[in-house]
């Protein structure tokens, strides 16, 4: 007996990280000791007051419940409260904060809500996998527009224009970006936000890597005149703050519009663990300096992670936002996921191949900062090794 899958599945393919790590896992089996280069997953701890408060409230024996599918009023007031500080965004924390098991269930919930069979949704690309994934998942049509190394992977809203944006619902954009570390300016964002309000398109902004080797004063499009009328934006503590883990994450916008994804997680999933909203506030109030140390340490990983890339011979951009370097492998390299899997057969390194994040990003592979120090080194040598035989 055999029963059929549903025509969706049929749309997308297990999500790469998922089936490659099985690969990566065996290889550990067998004693290889991969050093995994190729997940954004920090490896660094919370902030000690974070881990504190989380084991303390875990022993109250009035924690364990069930809690809002909205979040408790206190986690939603420090969202508010951290975005006020942060980005100089004004929020409601009644209607206008809508905490989500991490971001990525964000970008389920947002296209459940909006999206009808049929949809249109532009997708960055490259750009997270996830956007057009969902698309596909809820029977819209991702339309993917282009990111190009010669325009410094920035939005051509001059090209978006000559499309057909008739049946465009829906955009997702992402600054700094993931994979490429590409920036926006508040002056770019206020020109994304008028062209989704003059063609009556839901912009959806993924902001996590705001916070990472940031140069630039972190922006939130919801900052943008205009910007609350016609976005949402979505953010989590998983980068910012160590807790990819804990899976706490933000919607943020219009009341109306987080209404109506509240309806759709309110059927689906219930309230997160009190103690870790507990411990996420206090993370929310983690200090300026804490930041600092953690990309103070990740700086120092990013140089010798360029001196992987020099070791390979790609060309990078080093003094990009967030958690990885975006790299273009040099052109003697025809097959990009043979020159990777070699890397990782023979030296037991794993970096992320550029072509899962789309076509723009056929010709570069992604390395993450979230390996120590010592384990990069390691890779350094791996590498050199192999490259000698």
């Amino acid at each position: 007996m055999q029963i059929p899958l549903s025509d969706r599945l049929s749309q997308v393919e297990e999500y790469f990280f998922s089936k490659k790590l099985r690969e990566v896992a065996k290889l550990n089996a067998d004693g290889k000791e991969v050093i995994n280069l190729g997940l954004g997953n920090p490896d660094l701890p919370p902030s000690g007051v974070t881990t504190a408060t989380l084991s303390r409230f875990a022993q109250e024996p009035n924690c364990h419940g069930y809690q809002p599918y909205n979040g408790t009023p206190m986690f939603r007031r420090a969202l508010a409260d951290w975005y006020k500080r942060i980005y100089a965004v004004d929020l409601d924390y009644e209607s206008e904060v809508l905490p989500l098991l991490g971001s990525k269930e964000g970008i389920f919930f947002v296209s459940l809500a909006f999206l009808n069979p049929g949809d249109e949704v532009l997708v960055p690309d490259p750009g997270y996998p996830s956007y057009a994934a969902v698309t596909r998942l809820v029977g819209a049509v991702p339309v993917a527009y282009d990111l190009r190394e010669e325009e410094n992977w920035s939005i051509d809203l001059d090209a978006l224009r000559q499309l057909d944006l008739e049946r465009v619902k829906m955009m997702w954009a992402n600054f700094p970006n993931m994979p490429t570390g590409a920036t926006s300016t508040l002056r770019g964002l206020a020109e994304l936000v008028a062209f989704a309000r003059a063609n009556n398109i839901l912009l959806c902004h993924d902001n996590p890597y705001s916070l990472i080797l940031n140069s630039t004063p972190p922006l939130s499009i919801l900052r943008v005149e205009g910007g609350m009328q016609c976005a949402i934006e979505f953010n989590s503590l998983s980068k910012s703050h160590n807790m990819a883990g804990w899976r706490l994450g933000m919607a943020l916008g219009r009341g109306d519009y987080l209404k109506a994804l509240l309806t759709v997680q309110s059927n689906m999933a219930s309230g997160k663990f009190l103690p870790m909203q507990l411990a996420a506030v206090e993370a929310l109030k983690n200090s300026d300096e804490w930041h600092r140390e953690q990309n103070e340490i990740y700086r120092a990983r990013r140089r010798k992670i360029c001196k992987l890339m020099d070791l390979l011979e790609c060309r990078y951009e080093a003094d990009r936002p967030g958690l990885f370097v975006w790299a273009k492998v040099p052109d003697r390299v025809t097959d990009i996921f043979k020159f990777l899997d070699d890397l990782l057969y023979g030296a037991h390194i794993f970096l992320t191949p550029g072509a899962i994040f789309g076509r723009n990003g056929e010709r570069f592979i992604r390395s993450s900062l979230c390996v120590s120090s010592e384990q990069i080194e390691l890779a350094i040598k791996r590498v050199h090794e192999y490259l000698n035989r």
